[in-house]
């Protein structure tokens, strides 16, 4: 262990600049589709039919969410992850072009891959008659497209992943782990994540120092490393990191505070606590490229980390751009609850079937924004439920969103859970 400690310190970067309050954006899940893979088309528009997405429309939502960050002149830009569609070589390299005008403008920009990034088989272009095959890239080229954003910056490189560190200044690391299978593709991308044995005793050594140091350490995932609503590690477990306690419980136990992600699509913040007592925040990112569009903006002053959350509404091209794909979320939830029930092999009666459909598709809806607080009309479909199952529970004990608040939080990063504010 010591040899790993003194190999860690030879890759110290000493240049980082005087630490003071640290302006943060974060993103997620931008699915970014290059517009020289798309025209109008049935091939588009069978997509576009399939996934709910205007490709016109996400563009001007990341465009929208990259100048507001200009504006707010934020020091730092994090992006967890599903930065292209679906891996296609020409998305990350127009993405690419649009981060480096942020970056040139001041910001720097740390990303991290997601599922739909590196090694993806089936990678689309959509501008004929059907979806055509186009190339995707390798681990290494991610790293050298994106040395600007988060590579090139690395004062310590995981030898095991795309997992790095950098500085974000001399009393702040930001921790970055690759959390996908990209190695085992085979006919298409691997939704489900995983944090290597190896990385995890990388991730130690560095946060063993950091400790030392008295610097504090944000990190990033594109899976998530904590649940964020009920069952969820039942339900929907390929959105959590495989072990997702133990490996919780060794980053908190190790130093480890907080813990930006998407994946999930969803706008939650949760937390964990160790055995130990070590806690440790997972702020999970709702998608840039369906409802509720979110993104957050954060400030880091002496020790405190103030985060705030932003929804995007409208964009020139769509006025009603929150209620059009809300509309749409709304109709692919149902869809999705109902197969999933039909082919879970349960036998439910029709009404019951709906009343569970119903009860999905508002908590989903609700899920996705945040803070969520069931109105009468979800608490009145929790008792409906309930009662077809002669079930005698009541609204106080239905859990709808595990703690802390999701949208506007101001985390200690020195201190234990019991000191989180609510904004």
């Amino acid at each position: 262990m010591r040899e790993s400690v003194f190999f860690f310190l030879l890759c110290l970067s000493l240049t980082a600049p005087a630490s003071g309050p640290v302006k943060i954006g974060v993103i997620s899940d931008v699915h970014f589709l290059s517009q020289k893979l798309t025209s109008e088309s049935e091939a588009l528009a069978a997509f576009e039919r399939a996934t709910g997405r205007n490709i016109r429309d996400l563009h001007e939502v990341l465009d929208s969410v990259l100048l507001d960050f200009q504006k707010k002149e934020v020091d730092v830009l994090l992006v967890s992850g599903d930065l292209t569609n679906h891996g296609e070589r020409q998305s990350h390299i127009d993405l690419t072009e649009k981060l480096e005008r942020i970056r040139q403008s001041g910001t720097k920009v740390f990303v991290v891959p997601g599922n739909h990034d590196i090694n993806v088989p089936d990678s689309k272009a959509y501008t004929g008659e059907r979806a055509v095959s186009v190339e995707s890239i390798s681990s290494d080229e991610f790293a050298q497209r994106y040395a600007p954003f988060g590579y090139g910056d690395a004062f310590c490189r995981d030898t095991s992943s795309l997992s790095y560190a950098a500085e974000i200044n001399e009393r702040t690391w930001l921790l970055c782990f690759d959390t996908n299978r990209y190695q085992d593709h085979t006919n298409t991308s691997i939704t489900g994540g995983r944090i290597l044995p190896q990385t995890v005793q990388w991730a130690e050594s560095i946060l063993r120092v950091a400790r030392a140091r008295n610097i504090a350490v944000l990190g990033m995932m594109h899976h998530g490393l904590v649940e964020h609503m009920p069952y969820q590690s039942d339900f929907f477990a390929d959105y959590l990191i495989e072990e997702w306690q133990e490996n919780a419980g060794i980053l908190a136990d190790a130093g480890l505070k907080v813990v930006f992600t998407g994946h999930f699509h969803s706008n939650d913040i949760s937390l964990f606590t160790s055995p130990s007592g070590n806690t440790v925040y997972d702020v999970e990112t709702a998608s840039l490229a369906m409802y509720p569009f979110a993104y957050r903006t954060m400030q880091l002053v002496d020790g405190k980390l103030s985060i705030d959350t932003h929804f995007v509404t409208s964009v020139s091209g769509n006025p009603g751009l929150a209620d059009q794909y809300r509309t749409q979320l709304e109709a692919v939830t149902r869809r999705v609850a109902r197969s999933r029930i039909k082919g879970s092999g349960i036998s439910l009666p029709v009404e019951t079937e709906d009343a569970l459909v119903k009860l999905i598709v508002m908590m989903q809806l609700m899920h996705v924004r945040g803070d969520e607080v069931p109105d009468d009309e979800i608490k009145s479909a929790v008792r409906s439920f309930a009662g077809l199952l002669d079930n005698e529970e009541s609204d106080p004990d239905f859990l709808f969103d595990f703690p802390p608040a999701d949208n506007r939080l101001v985390i200690d990063l020195g201190t234990t859970s019991s000191d989180v504010e609510k904004d």
